[in-house]
């Protein structure tokens, strides 16, 4: 595995042996990574990073610049292996947090610019997560939702999806945040 661009481009991560996640391939970071960079302003964007596994989607955005992310990853052996490859790495704007992603959710206050989610392929709820991330309050307004997911699946139905994009086995489907009252013109005054 190695990170294809930024600060870090070319340096190869070497997970410990006993790493059961599935990275995402070298080719679907570039092309990711070639549609992202047409839309943000790294150095000035936060990521969430949720079922992180090796980390690999963290250290990519870490070496474009980014300000923070934050990488959860409930597996014990994922995240002491991240927590060196971090430290090898000096990479000061990750904060590896060890949790399960529904908690973290759940007591989440902080908002997001970019939230990215590459669950197990065989997660039993990974439908619900497009309901789950928008839901959970962690997108900016301006922010979006990126779900890495297996080819026979498809979220084109959903009503907070706004494109689809496949590189070989891997599909990544963009959900924006559900429209708050203020962004759809009121102001709070008129709330009250």
């Amino acid at each position: 595995m190695r990170i294809i661009g930024g600060k870090y481009k070319g340096r190869r991560i070497v997970p410990p042996g006993n790493f059961k996640a599935r990275p995402t391939t070298d080719f679907a970071r570039e092309g990711l990574f070639n549609i992202l960079n047409n839309r943000v302003d790294f150095e000035k964007v936060t990521v969430l990073d949720l079922f992180s596994g090796t980390g690999s989607m963290s250290y990519e955005f870490a070496s474009r610049g980014v300000l923070a992310v934050h990488l959860v990853e409930k597996d014990p052996r994922h995240i002491s292996g991240i927590r060196r490859i971090i430290k090898e790495l000096d990479l000061e704007n990750i904060k590896p947090i060890h949790i399960d992603v529904k908690t973290y959710l759940r007591a989440c206050s902080i908002k997001y610019d970019i939230v990215f989610a590459d669950p197990p392929y065989e997660l039993s709820w990974l439908k619900e997560l497009p309901d789950l991330v928008t839901g959970a309050g962690v997108i900016k307004d301006e922010g979006f939702f990126v779900l890495e997911h297996p080819r026979g699946i498809s979220f084109a139905g959903h009503k907070l999806f706004f494109e689809h994009r496949n590189y070989g086995g891997v599909n990544f489907s963009f959900f924006k945040p559900p429209v708050s009252v203020t962004q759809a013109g009121e102001s709070p005054e008129e709330l009250k």
